[in-house]
């Protein structure tokens, strides 16, 4: 594997943008007691923060999906990471906490345009035998950089105020998009289908009849609600249950979680290339098993487990979780046509972003009543569902999409 090539550094600059798309979404989490003493706000509009950004994703996420299908996927990357970036710098100098929720939200629009532009890119450069492998590098910038942001933003909220670090992100960012508008090439299959005459509504037609799409959405929507919850609540966990700092509990409210996302999404793209080699209809039984195994591990937060028990579930359930997710992006790209892909993502991305804005708000609301351990042990089951619902796609449908679009792709060529 040559890193020199144009396919890997493609995806070596889309590491780093992934990484900062996915700190500027989180990292504000880490502070949350900060903007409880300066903004006054209570748990509900902290959960709000959260959600005004998901839902305005989710709002933006099938007009990304069209726009990604349609013009330069990596134009659209570099527009994308310059008007996040810049929002994300105004986010520093606001006044009260609806200031901070209107930008949040319009965040969330920037944001949603990175994802379905992004994904295909790689995949545009990356045939079946590097795909799952390229997009597992992808997926670790961005679980990786939510430790790095969650952290640092913790420090500097300690020591130099919350509004700091919320610039300096955005600076870093406007600064990368410099250097994405010059490395960032499309693939050999983008420019010839971004110049077909297209046909929306049959292009979604073709997206919704294939089975094992709704299976992907239904059981990504199903962790996200788990997945969205631990990035807007863990840090307050850690800080309000073992009287943490704010860059401690940044620190360990994401490190375990993180450090086993970027080593299961990493492994596991190279898993599914290896496991698959004798049928690719093997990805999704793969995406099931994890997924149950890793379920249960969260029922450790009905105690009231030490730091090192907890640390230690936490990160194995996250592990097997991304090694199970790690097969998401290789299964929608063998049952889509290319061309509808970024479309895909994009009516996909807004079922599991309103899902997920919907379960970190609920966490805001249910922290009352059962605390946010007994929040977290509830994601178990949601975990256990998606890995259920994975486990019929591929007993029952993955290996008849897959068939068909095989035969598609073999009289088309």
């Amino acid at each position: 594997m040559s890193f020199s090539s144009l396919k890997w550094r493609v995806v070596a600059l889309l590491f780093l943008a992934g990484g900062l798309n996915y700190v500027d979404r989180t990292s504000i989490a880490a502070v949350f007691p900060l903007l409880k003493s300066e903004l006054h706000a209570t748990d509900v509009q902290l959960g709000a923060i959260g959600s005004m950004f998901l839902w305005s994703y989710a709002a933006g996420a099938p007009f990304a999906g069209i726009l990604a299908d349609r013009v330069s996927r990596s134009r659209l990357v570099v527009g994308s990471l310059a008007a996040w970036s810049l929002i994300m710098t105004l986010c520093g100098f606001v006044t009260d906490i609806q200031q901070l929720l209107g930008l949040r939200f319009l965040l969330g629009f920037a944001e949603c345009l990175y994802i379905p532009a992004a994904i295909p890119l790689i995949a545009d450069h990356h045939g079946t035998d590097t795909r799952g492998t390229a997009m597992g590098i992808h997926l670790a910038g961005l679980n990786l950089a939510v430790v790095v942001g969650g952290t640092v933003a913790g420090y500097l909220g300690e020591h130099a105020g919350w509004r700091i670090g919320l610039i300096m992100l955005g600076l870093l960012g406007l600064a990368l998009s410099v250097v994405a508008h010059f490395v960032l090439k499309d693939g050999p299959t983008q420019p010839k289908s971004a110049q077909e005459p297209r046909d929306l509504k049959r292009d979604i037609a073709a997206i919704v009849r294939v089975p094992t799409y709704w299976v992907i959405v239904g059981e990504n929507v199903l962790c996200s609600i788990g997945v969205w919850m631990f990035f807007n609540w863990m840090p307050l966990y850690f800080q309000e249950t073992f009287g943490m700092g704010l860059a401690a509990a940044g620190f360990n409210g994401t490190f375990s979680f993180q450090l086993a996302a970027v080593i299961g999404v990493s492994a596991g793209g190279v898993i599914s290339d290896k496991f698959t080699r004798g049928g690719p209809a093997r990805r999704m039984f793969l995406m099931a098993g994890f997924y149950c195994i890793a379920a249960p591990f969260l029922l450790i937060f009905l105690g009231k487990p030490g730091l090192g028990a907890l640390g230690a579930c936490i990160f194995a359930s996250s592990l097997l979780r991304t090694l199970g997710q790690a097969n998401e992006g290789p299964i929608l790209c063998d049952v889509l046509d290319p061309k509808r892909r970024a479309l895909a993502l994009g009516l996909m991305n807004c079922c599991t972003m309103t899902s997920g804005g919907i379960g970190v708000l609920a966490a805001g609301y249910l922290k009352k009543d059962y605390g946010l351990g007994g929040v977290f042990a509830g994601v178990s089951i949601v975990i256990l569902l998606a890995g259920l619902l994975a486990l019929y796609g591929a007993l029952k449908l993955y290996p008849r999409d897959l068939a068909r679009a095989m035969r598609t792709s073999s009289s088309t060529t």
